[in-house]
């Protein structure tokens, strides 16, 4: 083989076309090659270093029983946070000169600057809906539809509301908003379907569009209820869709909207501060195998109707039926059918909203968890790129990392026992240095993001100030810990229920701020609440010091139900809010998008209250 020969043979192993450009013509593909294998190696090294680090520490009194477990369990949940500190890390190098790391990541992006002629491409917008709030949901649709009529481009969009609705009272009231906001619309098409069963849920819902209207169109954009986009976002996407024919799908980031909930307000902010790092890491070396998050997405319809449907997995077989984490797959078909899959990793006018409550977020989880564990049967699809079939191995071990980390500490008080026990002097300096390290890839993501906020004046003015921010971050530092364990000791509860097969199904989602009862949290909680004073009472009688250091890991546990009362209160998230802990930019910066859906109903629920009225 020469040298000249080897370019090809990377690219083929990294599935890359051996023209040397990808599909759309975005990148070199020798670029990506660079850039993966640079990843690889990073992640491997870093991964075989602390296992052998950790190893180290176990070996020092010997090899037990317990330790060949601990040093398992930490080799099935380490990856995730290895991957997670080199994304924020490569994101963080990025993000430091944001034009130049932006055009490393998007060179589509430019396609969407200084263009002002009318789209030549028709584009179908999706609203998906299911038993939700449908008042809410068409406002945002509503405020969507003038916004994009504002940028005079409304001509190449046509609007499909695809209803999964089984409430016969929601159905009644969703028809009657479709009805008015097609008056609204005035010549811009309007379809209202309302489908007698959920079949395949959600993507069954858009396959089903697909086969009544997808040749109709060239691009769909999906939204969920909660979905809110700015004209001039959607507009930008679909001119860098109409430049690129070979770009299938294009996922804009997705931030979450100011909320009235404590639990959203503190959660949606660190996630906001970690996605921005991580995601532009991620979006670096995935390149043209990005991932799709199911909705705020532009998709090229024809490839995705030919080349995209997903199998329905045997009903006979453990986690069978129809897929729930139907996008990371419909991604890998997109991209094994010849077209590329980009994450736009840019904060530009792309909302969505968060569950108001641990028990919304966990239901959630559950749908994620159960989905995402159905690839198993799907890693052999014939025709996967590497890449992509990598993302279907991640995503899997993205949950089976879960009941691996609960599992280790749930042994805590043994080995808090046989530190105290052991006649050998335990390498307290080497598993202290351990921990400190861990935690900090752990959290990297987070504060790779704290500290690209912190460094710039403008943007900590963006977030109220230092002050505020650095008060922000504090809470939502302990808020996340708190969080982390009540949601992995349910993930590991409901994972081994899948075994007995115990699942979840696709439903509505509540959305609006509310109370949670103490009944309720209790009933729901009572596991992790239990678990939780048997664990930090056990440690703190073997090692007061061992219990200590594993405060941020246990003590969720056991504050499990005041933590979920406490955080549901709106009452506490509107206190938050008047006094700017865990803001947004969006709550200092006027945004029209968002304003219009703070007050009373306007568009079509205004006219559906006008018809109800006479």
């Amino acid at each position: 083989m020469t040298n000249q020969d080897h370019p090809n043979v990377v690219s083929e192993c990294l599935g890359l076309p051996p023209n040397h450009m990808t599909p759309a013509g975005l990148q070199s593909t020798r670029v990506i090659a660079r850039r993966r294998w640079m990843v690889t190696v990073l992640n491997v090294a870093t991964y075989l270093g602390l296992l052998t680090w950790i190893g180290a520490i176990l070996a020092s009194s010997g090899w037990s029983g317990l330790d060949a477990l601990l040093l398992a369990g930490f080799a099935i949940g380490l990856p995730w946070t290895v991957l997670g500190f080199w994304n924020a890390a490569i994101g963080y190098w990025l993000l430091r000169n944001t034009s130049n790391g932006l055009a490393r990541v998007a060179p589509f992006a430019k396609a969407a600057e200084g263009r002002s002629a009318p789209l030549h491409i028709k584009t179908a917008i999706l609203l998906t809906l299911r038993n939700e709030n449908p008042s809410r949901a068409f406002q945002r649709l509503s405020v969507m539809c003038q916004s994009i009529e504002a940028t005079g481009q409304g001509k190449a969009f046509s609007y499909f509301i695809l209803s999964d609705t089984s409430d016969p009272v929601i159905g009644i009231e969703e028809e009657a908003l479709a009805e008015a906001f097609a008056v609204e619309a005035s010549s811009r098409r309007t379809v209202y379907r309302r489908r007698t069963d959920n079949s395949g849920y959600k993507a069954g819902n858009i396959r089903d569009f697909g086969r009544r209207w997808g040749k109709t169109v060239e691009l769909m954009l999906v939204l969920d209820a909660d979905s809110l986009m700015t004209g001039e976002t959607i507009v930008r996407m679909v001119r860098i869709m109409q430049t690129y024919p070979r770009l299938g799908i294009l996922q804009s980031l997705i931030i979450g909207m100011p909320s009235k909930s404590a639990f959203a307000r503190i959660f949606q902010f660190g996630m906001r501060q970690g996605m921005r790092p991580y995601t532009m890491g991620y979006a670096w070396w995935t390149a043209d195998c990005g991932a799709y998050w199911g909705h705020n997405a532009l998709i090229r319809t024809k490839p995705f109707f030919d080349e995209c449907d997903l199998p329905v997995l045997p009903s006979d077989k453990l986690l069978g039926g129809p897929i729930l984490s139907h996008d990371q797959v419909e991604a890998t078909f997109m991209r094994r059918a010849g077209y590329e899959v980009r994450i736009w990793p840019e904060e530009a006018g792309s909302w969505e909203e968060n569950p108001p409550t641990i028990l919304d977020f966990i239901r959630r989880d559950m749908r994620w968890c159960q989905g995402n564990l159905q690839y198993i049967h799907l890693l052999l699809e014939k025709g996967l790129l590497p890449t992509s079939r990598f993302q279907l191995i991640w995503a899997i071990l993205m949950f089976l990392s879960i009941p691996a980390w609960t599992v280790i500490i749930a042994l805590l008080p043994f080995i808090a026992h046989e530190i105290k026990s052991s006649a050998q002097a335990f390498p307290v300096t080497l598993a202290m240095a351990l921990y400190v390290v861990f935690m900090t890839m752990h959290l990297a993501p987070k504060l790779a993001g704290f500290f690209n906020i912190l460094v710039n004046r403008d943007r900590r003015a963006r977030y109220g100030g230092a002050l505020r921010f650095l008060c922000g971050t504090a809470i939502e530092l302990v808020f996340s810990f708190l969080l982390g364990a009540v949601t992995t000791l349910c993930t590991t509860i409901f994972m081994a229920g899948l075994l007995f097969r115990r699942t979840i199904t696709w439903s509505g989602q509540a959305r609006d701020a509310h109370s949670l009862e103490w009944g309720t949290a209790v009933r729901r909680l009572w596991p992790q609440t239990v678990f939780g004073l048997a664990l930090t009472g056990t440690i703190g009688a073997i090692s007061p010091t061992t219990l200590l250091f594993s405060l941020p890991l246990t003590i969720g546990y056991a504050v499990a139900i005041p933590f979920a009362v406490w955080t549901s209160r709106p009452a506490l998230g509107e206190w938050m809010a008047r006094r700017g802990i865990c803001t947004l930019p969006e709550e200092h910066e006027t945004v029209e998008e968002i304003e219009r859906t703070k007050g009373p109903a306007t568009g079509p629920v205004a006219v559906v209250k006008e018809i109800q009225d006479t």
